[in-house]
Formats: structure tokens, sequence, C-alpha cells
């Protein structure tokens, strides 16, 4: 009878989260970000506006031209971009740029994203598929609109981040993680109940795009998990 209370309980916490989803389902997002449901903030859909389709069909465009030479990783590291946790085994691989990402901060240019995404394939290591840009976290949905369309993509943010306390670092791993990103933890209650330490919103703001897609509908896609490049 206990299992049974505890699983409607975590069912309805579950559930409680998808405010923050804005309507996107979970298949649309694979079992990377779906696992952090209640940690991700992902924009609305708005109404489509004269323009839009334009603004975003170009960026999309001058994504394609700037990282066609970094189809060779290695040209990426020579212009700065450099492996995040690279001894670590990813579905997807990201190479990020720390001068490009502190100007995102202030100003969007899609000529220089601040992150390039990698996959393995059984031919190749480091499979280039697009890119991440980011922007400030406290930029207004906006001021996002303005450099990516909100009608046409979600931008999205990491939220209700509980940071273990130093005995308990143990917990942001496993089967059922306590902390972190992935972590059963949400709310900043819960945290200080654990001493954990409650940020309501990591990193950036975080738009994904993948320009050798072709599948229009998954250009600006949320999952990480399948490849976006053939």
């Amino acid at each position: 009878m206990g299992s049974a209370v505890e699983s409607d309980k975590k069912h309805e916490m579950d559930m409680s989260c998808m405010a923050d989803m804005n309507g996107v389902p979970m298949s649309a997002m694979g079992p990377s970000m779906e696992a952090m449901a209640c940690h991700m903030y992902v924009t609305p859909l708005r109404a489509k506006q004269p323009g839009d389709e334009g603004k975003a069909k170009a960026v999309v465009e001058a994504v394609k031209a700037t990282i066609e030479k970094y189809k060779d990783y290695r040209k990426a590291i020579a212009d700065g971009y450099v492996q995040a946790n690279p001894k670590v085994k990813q579905p997807q691989y990201h190479f990020n740029n720390e001068a490009y990402a502190r100007e995102a901060d202030t100003r969007f240019d899609p000529t220089k994203p601040t992150s390039l995404l990698y996959i393995d394939t059984p031919t190749e290591r480091f499979k280039l598929e697009g890119v991440m840009f980011t922007a400030a976290p406290n930029a207004t949905e906006n001021e996002l609109n303005e450099r990516i369309p909100l009608s046409i993509a979600h931008w999205h943010k990491h939220i209700n981040f509980c940071g273990a306390p130093a005995d308990k670092t143990a917990e942001y791993h496993g089967a059922h993680p306590k902390f972190g990103m992935f972590g059963s933890i949400h709310t900043k209650a819960a945290c200080d109940a654990e001493h954990g330490t409650f940020m309501p919103t990591m990193f950036t703001w975080m738009i994904h795009v993948f320009p050798y897609e072709p599948d229009p509908k998954e250009v600006f896609s949320l999952n990480d998990d399948v490849p976006h490049v053939r």
C-alpha cells in the first residue's frame, strides 16, 4: 500500500512540473530533456507574425554557412571552442566558446554560436549536427523573440536547481538522484529541508539549431537524443 501511495505522489509531483513546459509534449523532447522536466522552463509558442518565418530562415542559413568549416572539429578547437565534459560519454557533445557566450548576453550574432553540437556515428567521431545559442538569464521573452521568433521555436532555460550539501554530493547520481538537474527536488522548501542550496535559474537561456535537419519541423528540436544530421 505504501509503495502505491508513494508512486501516486511521485506522479502528482511530476505532473505539477508540466506547467513550465507550456504545452510541449514529453514525446517531443527525448529521454535526456524529459528527465529534466521539473528543471526546465520552455517558452510558449506565440501567434505567428509577418516576417517571423523569414527571420528564422535567415538565422538557419547563416548558421549553416558559418559552421561548414567546423565539420572538422579540430578547426572548432583552433577557433576557441572547448569540449565540455570530455571524459563523459554523451548522446550529444557541446564544444563551447566562452567569448561568444559573453557576447551573446548582450547581442545576437548568428555567425557566433555559443556552442557547436556534435554526435558520434559508427564511422565518424564528432560529426557536426548543429549549434546552441544562448542569451542572458534575465533576458525577456520579447528579447528572445527578436533573436529567433517564439512563434517558430522554443527557447528554454534550466530552473529549480538544488545544489547538494557537501555530505550528500553522491545524490547527484544514481537511478533516482535527489539533487541537481535530474533530481527529484525542485522546490525551495524541499531543498531547504535537505540543507541544499536552491537556485531558481541556472545558466542562461538556450536554443538549439539543427540546420542539416531534413525535416523543417525538427530544425529547432528539443530532442537531443536523436541525430539531426544524416
